[in-house]
């Protein structure tokens, strides 16, 4: 897997999800930016799907979460700069409650949301 090409899609994936969460549904563009976004994340997920999924799975067991691990898409935040319920909630032994893993870019990384702040659990290389 590229980093950098994982990294310019998901970029490109967020800045789509952001572009259709700020119309309403009454836009007159809102369905092609809803069904572009789809084809986006249909194409991220069968270029990176696999490899991020493999990534997860280890995450998840290094996590001790025996949460379910979903399509990489499920853990795009809805911007480029973080908000605090960015991700999928999971849990962890290793870190006490409920805490979210999110897929964010530059560079292309798992983070874990905790109370404490986010620690980075897996970057593409």
């Amino acid at each position: 897997m590229n980093a950098a090409d994982l990294n310019k899609a998901l970029v490109a994936l967020i800045e789509k999800k952001a572009e259709l969460q700020q119309l309403t549904y009454d836009d007159a563009r809102y369905d092609d930016v809803e069904e572009a976004l789809h084809d986006l994340e249909d194409d991220f997920n069968d270029d990176y799907g696999h490899d991020l999924e493999e990534a997860l799975e280890k995450v998840h067991a290094d996590l001790k979460s025996d949460t379910d691990v979903l399509l990489p898409t499920a853990y795009l935040p809805a911007a480029l700069s973080a908000q605090k319920d960015d991700g999928v909630w999971i849990d962890s032994e290793k870190y006490p409650g409920r805490v979210r893993l999110v897929l964010r870019p530059n560079p292309a990384r798992f983070a874990l949301t905790t109370s404490k702040g986010e620690v980075d659990v897996w970057t593409a290389a």
